[in-house]
């Protein structure tokens, strides 16, 4: 399927490692020129030369997207070379605490990024979107929004807000020809949710190897109809098909890649 992404531009937030960094070089794969974004300056260079090694067309910005003028300042970099048709919201952290541990400077600062960052780059990037009647802004969301857990409750909450906002900003964008969509990934096999799971498998009695604890882990803790872990190349896959032309009727949805962990019909 030829998505025609040819000539669009996209930035990718938080796009120097893990899902980001996928959906990033699958959509430059796609023609589309991207902008890798990232805190580290060294691996969103890295990231943006091996795009252009492999072919395709990649610039890198870096900047703090929780900071009101270093957001303006990565948003004033990406648009150098012409306007972005494409922003995947990608960006945001967690710290697993739990409500006892989890103060109220930690819920303001987790809003902060994962939700306010997402709104700065939305109020730079999709004026012109409009105005030019085409875009597509991508939110990364997760299966958390909806069905919480007990734990790190101030990042499920960030999640429910993200998709929250996603769909009143598609909305906001009646009859545009800008849409906005969600891909809601389950977990996904990333170095860092590696480290974990084999870091606290051990002593919870999963195994040792990482045969059994990856497969011990699931079981405990993300059952679901496919019984693994996802991958990042299909959150990109997924992010890639609702910034194509095929996916322009598609608005205000969440696109759920998470094997069946969230059990709802609806």
């Amino acid at each position: 399927m030829d998505l025609n992404l040819t000539g669009k531009r996209a930035l990718v937030t938080g796009s120097s490692a893990g899902l980001g960094e996928a959906t990033v070089r699958l959509l430059a794969t796609e023609g589309a020129a991207v902008v890798v974004h990232g805190r580290d300056e060294e691996r969103a260079e890295r990231i943006a030369r091996e795009i252009r090694e492999a072919g395709g067309t990649a610039t890198a910005v870096v900047g703090d997207l929780a900071d009101d003028d270093a957001a303006t300042e990565v948003a004033r970099a990406t648009l150098t070379d012409g306007p972005i048709d494409i922003l995947v919201n990608n960006a945001g952290f967690y710290r697993h605490v739990s409500w006892a541990e989890a103060s109220p400077d930690e819920w303001r600062d987790t809003y902060n990024v994962n939700v306010v960052s997402g709104v700065r780059m939305i109020r730079h990037l999709v004026p012109a979107m409009r105005e030019r009647g085409w875009g597509r802004v991508i939110t990364i969301g997760g299966g958390l929004a909806s069905q919480p857990m007990d734990a790190h409750p101030q990042y499920n909450a960030t999640l429910a807000a993200r998709h929250n906002l996603a769909v009143s900003l598609a909305r906001e964008l009646k009859g545009t020809g800008v849409t906005s969509n969600v891909v809601s990934p389950g977990a996904i096999l990333v170095e860092a949710t590696k480290e974990l799971v084999t870091g606290i498998g051990p002593a919870r009695g999963w195994g040792r190897t990482w045969e059994e604890i990856h497969r011990n882990a699931v079981e405990a803790l993300i059952p679901n109809d496919q019984e693994r872990f996802g991958m990042p190349d299909e959150i990109a896959a997924a992010v890639a098909y609702l910034c194509g032309e095929h996916a322009q009727y598609v608005s205000g949805a969440t696109l759920r890649v998470d094997g069946g962990l969230i059990r709802s019909a609806f």
